[in-house]
């Protein structure tokens, strides 16, 4: 048997004023509350051997946040909690409040970090935590998965071109279907006693927690949120006792909640006007999900097993293997760049008028020109090749911001963007006064070194993945995480984005030529999921080796923080 704990502690604190994280719009800040957020966390223990997974309310993890809970953590238990086997995941709610990162960009609609919110989040992490562990008693682990009916409106490509440029889709969709075009499969944990009462649930199901729009000013934990909290008070309703359920996501990069479009607002929302009643019917339709799995009586107990390993990478560098770029050699990663398509937004949640980035365009366009022929020509060699490597892997992205270079239209130096009027978006605007301010001159604008995680329970593997990976994307990491962990019993992957820091979108190959919104973001150019699947590959073996023989999860590559006396923290009143 195994040794469970379940907990689950509510994220509390003065956040009004404060900007949400998600949307990076102006104005979306917290100026009141409509649902508590919560960090609910499952503690797992067989043979000596423990793994965590946590799931809370908030848009994504970052790697300070990550460091933070578990240095306090280890200080309270040192010989129990690592870098391998804690895995701290977001159900990616757009509501919540920001400022978590260290650094700038994630940070400049909020603006800043915000200590505050930064100790909110790590105290009710931790919490959470130690409530499940001091609980923990013997049980057994379910896992079953079941696809919502085809009727059902519960998640929609929104980006159904791009999904059909993949070379698996054989006959493409339409508007009309658009519903098909994503996973409909929900997997589920759940876990019960030694009596066999249920004492929670976590499952994963890939839709974006955006039933609630940008113009939005309260706290919520959008239709995941409602989902939990619909599924633990039916629970306890029946049972009078408490049951934990997390509504966690999987390959969500592409797929929104949304389905009417608005007329007045003009952008993509749910059944009802109201965003909070879409969000909670949108979050009913996955509670109920879960209980019809949750009812089935065919249900097997996994073996136990419990395994986990983490290794950190350098995402801006990284050669792919030909197996997954289609026989091409030398296919590598670049430094972060953004494109201009990033800017445009999604159907839920618009950015820049499109005539207005077809105008910008081609000041892009020269830049690219000038600084691949006259720039290029007065580097040294190794020189050369960076920038050359960087123009292959980012190809065909309009590159609007280089976040490892600190450049946004080209220009270094934020006060000089003259060509690019202040109301082209609030954050041409914020990063030319971070500009002057010198807040851009320190550090890279975004992380480079991010964790990849692969746990073990039983004959099930969750991939903890530090960014948001497209339908189809998520579709091949499964396959390739089936063939890698075959020699170790594994039956079925489980892929979980938003896991311990954040950087991105990873798309395929196909769906980045194409260029739309999950395209512009996925920050290390078009080989990003080849990489991928090559550095889990190398994790993989990891995990088939002994635990004294494996690589320490830092060796390869060690993340880099910001010191905390120099992260932007905001203009002063």
């Amino acid at each position: 048997m195994y040794t469970i704990g379940v907990g689950k502690k509510e994220i509390t604190g003065n956040f009004e004023g404060i900007g949400m994280l998600g949307y990076g719009k102006d104005g979306n800040d917290v100026l009141g509350s409509e649902t508590a957020l919560y960090s609910r966390a499952f503690v797992f223990e067989y043979d000596q051997q423990v793994f965590v997974l946590v799931n809370a309310e908030l848009c994504f993890f970052t790697l300070p946040l990550r460091r933070a809970i578990l240095q306090r953590l280890q200080q309270k238990y040192p010989d129990t909690f690592c870098e391998n086997n804690v895995m701290l995941t977001a159900q990616h709610t757009h509501s919540a409040p920001g400022g978590i990162a260290d650094r700038v960009f994630y940070n400049t609609s909020i603006p800043g970090f915000k200590q505050e919110v930064f100790e909110a989040y790590t105290e009710a992490v931790l919490a959470s935590i130690e409530s499940a562990w001091l609980i923990k008693q013997n049980g057994r682990i379910f896992y079953q998965e079941e696809a919502f009916d085809a009727g059902i409106k519960v998640a929609f490509n929104r980006s159904l071109k791009a999904f059909n440029a993949n070379k698996e889709i054989q006959h493409k969709f339409s508007n009309r279907d658009k519903h098909l075009a994503v996973d409909r499969s929900m997997k589920l944990m759940h876990f019960e006693d030694e009596s066999g009462e249920m004492l929670g649930a976590i499952n994963w199901f890939g839709v974006h927690a955006t039933s609630v729009s940008n113009d939005n000013t309260k706290i919520c934990s959008d239709n995941k949120g409602y989902a939990a909290f619909i599924s633990e008070q039916y629970v306890y309703k029946k049972t009078n006792k408490q049951f934990v359920h997390a509504f966690a996501q999987e390959a969500a990069g592409d797929v929104s909640p949304n389905y009417v479009w608005d007329k007045q607002k003009k952008w993509m929302r749910g059944p009802y006007e109201n965003d909070f009643e879409s969000a909670r019917h949108n979050g009913q339709l996955q509670a109920d999900k879960a209980h019809q799995i949750l009812a089935q009586k065919n249900k097997k107990s996994l073996k136990t097993q419990i395994d986990s390993h983490t290794l950190y990478f350098d995402w801006g560098n990284i050669t792919a293997d030909p197996k997954y770029t289609g026989g091409k050699k030398r296919a590598t990663t670049s430094p972060a760049c953004i494109g201009m398509s990033f800017f445009s937004g999604t159907q839920e949640g618009p950015g820049v008028p499109r005539w207005l980035l077809q105008v910008i365009r081609p000041i892009l366009e020269f830049g690219k020109l000038f600084e691949k022929t006259l720039y290029r020509a007065s580097l040294p060699k190794l020189e050369k090749k960076a920038l050359d490597q960087k123009f292959e892997a980012q190809s065909p992205k309009a590159l609007a911001m280089e976040l490892g270079k600190g450049r946004i239209f080209w220009v270094s130096k934020m006060s000089r963007v003259f060509f690019v009027p202040d109301f082209v978006d609030p954050l041409v605007k914020m990063f030319r006064r971070l500009g002057r301010e010198g807040v851009l001159d320190k550090d890279p604008w975004g992380p480079t070194i991010l964790p990849l995680q692969l746990s073990i329970i039983g004959t099930v593997a969750i991939a903890g993945i530090p960014a948001e990976i497209t339908t189809m994307a998520g579709r091949r990491l499964r396959q390739s995480l089936l063939e890698a962990l075959a020699q170790k019993g594994i039956e079925k992957i489980i892929l979980s984005p938003y896991a311990n820091a954040y950087a991105g979108y990873i798309t395929t190959e196909e769906e980045y030529q194409l260029q739309y919104y999950e395209g512009g973001h996925t920050l290390f150019g078009k080989w990003t999921l080849a990489a991928l699947q090559t550095k889990f590959d190398q994790l993989a073996q990891q995990l088939l080796l002994p635990k004294n023989e494996r690589i320490e999860s830092s060796a390869l590559h060690s993340p880099y923080y910001v010191e905390k006396s120099t992260i932007w923290r905001g203009f002063e009143a």
